[in-house]
């Protein structure tokens, strides 16, 4: 992409109202306004534009990004590793085993220590219904009253990369990646997307990826239909938001029992595995009760339930009757890939071979939506912030 088209970004960015974001924090997608959305959306295809220009994009000459990670992850770990390597961060790991977290100390006092010099907090909680995203709220508390108080010379900011409530980071990288294959934001209106149960040997998968896609792609004018086996619901308030969003933007949302209906005429197809909302509530109670039988008995529970519905399979003949047989397909990866990761699973190993490419293409735009939320949080004029970045010209290497 020439710099001319950079800038033609950069001035696009400058007539959008962002203010807001300026320290602040990026918890849920629909907290945020059209504006912030299609900022975060601009920032990240700059960033990325610039970093292919071989130009510098370190805003920070020093700084540390800490993540705190309570779940496992390998691309959204690396994904803020890479993040706030662009933006010129170093990262730090807050390993709770090895802190003294584990010794009883305060979710206040950890904030206050870990943050003298850090300038973003990325932490995902996503195991426990009820507690991922109140545990955020208390970190950001905690940090915003020690900057107050004068412990801390600055408020980090804290992205969410994962909790109980929503993917933020993962569905905006989403929402960016069917941008830039269907040619504009615009261009996303009436496109109908099949966000659908899919099965998995495997029982607790968090309800945040379908609920950060429903409550964000909503408000781009696409028709979502979630589709799932009765009793894998998701949160009743988070299909309230994907609703109401359809509504202010003319798309629509549809629920049904049917894969096969979702898929039917679909652009997208989103298949994948999650566990009922119940069973999450029913599970974080068991974990505070210490109850370990009852979280094994509903483990078994669970598993059980998810072999009546090996059919929720995304196969050639699913995917055959998609809007002319080419739906894009997408996932979070991993994806649990029949006779490859798995016997049976939540996607026929033809279908994710010939999608493969594009599912690299689509989490790779993950570093660039994090970098973006910290940036747009770390200056109160990003547009002119960029734009000495592109004028300056910084060589990130000689080649």
């Amino acid at each position: 992409m020439s710099k001319i088209r950079i800038e033609e970004m950069i001035k696009e960015l400058s007539r959008l109202a962002s203010d807001k974001m300026y320290n602040d924090d990026f918890f849920l997608t629909w907290d945020k306004s059209d504006d912030e959305i299609k900022s975060t959306f601009l920032v990240a295809d700059i960033l990325r534009n610039l970093r292919e220009e071989n130009i510098s994009t370190r805003l920070f000459d020093s700084g540390l990004g800490i993540s705190l990670f309570r779940d496992n992850s390998t691309r959204t770990r690396f994904s803020y590793a890479s993040a706030c390597n662009l933006l010129g961060l170093e990262v730090q790991d807050l390993d709770e085993g090895k802190s003294q977290v584990a010794h009883g100390e305060t979710v206040r006092e950890t904030a206050n220590m870990i943050s003298f010099m850090a300038d973003v907090i990325g932490i995902r909680d996503d195991m426990y219904i009820g507690k991922g995203h109140t545990y955020m709220q208390e970190v950001s508390d905690s940090v915003k009253q020690g900057h107050l108080d004068g412990v801390l010379e600055q408020r980090p900011t804290l992205v969410n990369l994962q909790c109980d409530i929503d993917h933020p980071t993962q569905s905006m990288s989403d929402a960016l990646h069917l941008i830039n294959e269907f040619g504009g934001i615009e261009n996303l209106k009436g496109k109908k997307v099949a966000m659908t149960w899919a099965y998995s040997p495997s029982y607790g998968k968090p309800l945040s990826v379908p609920q950060g896609i429903v409550g964000l792609l909503t408000r781009l004018g696409m028709e979502v239909h979630l589709a799932h086996p009765e009793g894998y619901e998701i949160m009743p308030e988070v299909e309230e938001v994907a609703r109401v969003n359809a509504e202010r933007s003319g798309g629509k949302f549809v629920k049904s029992n049917s894969m096969a209906e979702a898929f039917k005429d679909a652009d997208i197809v989103y298949p994948k595995s999650w566990a009922p909302f119940a069973a999450m509530e029913k599970r974080t109670n068991l974990y505070g009760e210490g109850d370990h039988d009852g979280i094994k008995a509903l483990e078994q529970e669970l598993l059980a339930q998810n072999a009546k519905y090996k059919d929720w399979e995304c196969t050639e003949e699913l995917m055959a009757t998609t809007k002319e047989g080419k739906a894009l397909y997408m996932h979070c990866l991993p994806a649990d890939i029949s006779g490859v990761s798995c016997k049976e699973g939540e996607v026929a190993a033809s279908v994710f071979d010939r999608y493969r490419d594009p599912l690299y293409k689509e989490a790779s735009y993950k570093p660039y939506i994090i970098a973006a939320m910290i940036l747009l949080s770390k200056c109160q004029n990003p547009a002119d912030t960029l734009q000495k970045m592109l004028e300056k010209g910084k060589r990130r290497f000689d080649d």
